[in-house]
């Protein structure tokens, strides 16, 4: 039987949504199905006329989507933020993330580093570039495909350090997160919900868009490593 509610969203959200569609609709009996993907391809996906219900991405790609005609003016919604994040294999050496200088050194002695097609990878690049080390670190720079979580690589020893959203690392077996982005170098990534123009159910996704942005979600989010906003 075909779900009452059909979303895509980002590997990024791809925990708390399908705990949060569980539990909406154990709460009002509307089916959810979320297909997470890489964000470049749910934009794609969408801009090519896929039908969806919802689609969660972040904020910066929702906004092209609303100001294109691709997501319902007016319906996107802030759902939660994101912290990048650092891992290594498990029970390998993990570097100090003390501050900014401790990382840069970090990344300098590292044989590789893997970052994703996504926002965190973005800032990453944009640190390297910062740094003036951007074309030092080009041969040891694995960018990890749309939809495959940078822990992964880290996992099979592709990748000595992996940067990525918090919540993309913590179902990932195989890794250790050292922690996040030293404070006066993070980036957070705010998330957002919105209603496709192609909806199918749209009273039904706005529904549950309501109950992605309360307060009843709050847990949940915190739980998979977002903070509610």
């Amino acid at each position: 039987m075909a779900a009452n509610i059909v979303g895509i969203s980002s590997m990024a959200t791809r925990q708390v949504l399908a705990e949060l569609g569980a539990a909406y609709q154990k709460k009002t009996r509307q089916s959810v199905a979320i297909e997470s993907v890489g964000g470049v391809d749910a934009a794609r996906r969408i801009r090519a006329g896929e039908k969806f219900d919802i689609v969660v991405l972040a904020d910066g790609a929702m906004r092209q989507l609303e100001a294109d005609g691709f997501v319902k003016s007016g319906s996107r919604a802030a759902f939660a933020d994101s912290a990048i994040a650092v891992a290594v294999k498990s029970r390998a050496k993990r570097p100090s993330l003390t501050d900014e200088e401790s990382l840069k050194a970090a990344i300098l002695v590292a044989q590789s580093i893997c970052y994703s097609t996504g926002p965190s990878g973005a800032h990453v690049i944009r640190l390297l570039e910062k740094w003036g080390i951007d074309r030092l670190m080009s041969e040891r720079i694995v960018q990890a495909p749309p939809g495959i979580p940078v822990g992964t690589l880290v996992a099979r020893g592709e990748a000595e350090l992996g940067f990525q959203q918090l919540s993309e690392f913590l179902d990932v077996p195989g890794i250790d997160i050292v922690g996040p982005l030293p404070r006066e170098i993070q980036s957070l990534t705010r998330f957002s919900c919105g209603v496709c123009m192609l909806a199918s159910n749209e009273a039904e996704a706005r529904g549950f868009i309501g109950y992605l942005t309360s307060s009843e979600a709050d847990a949940s989010k915190r739980r998979h490593g977002m903070e509610p906003v």
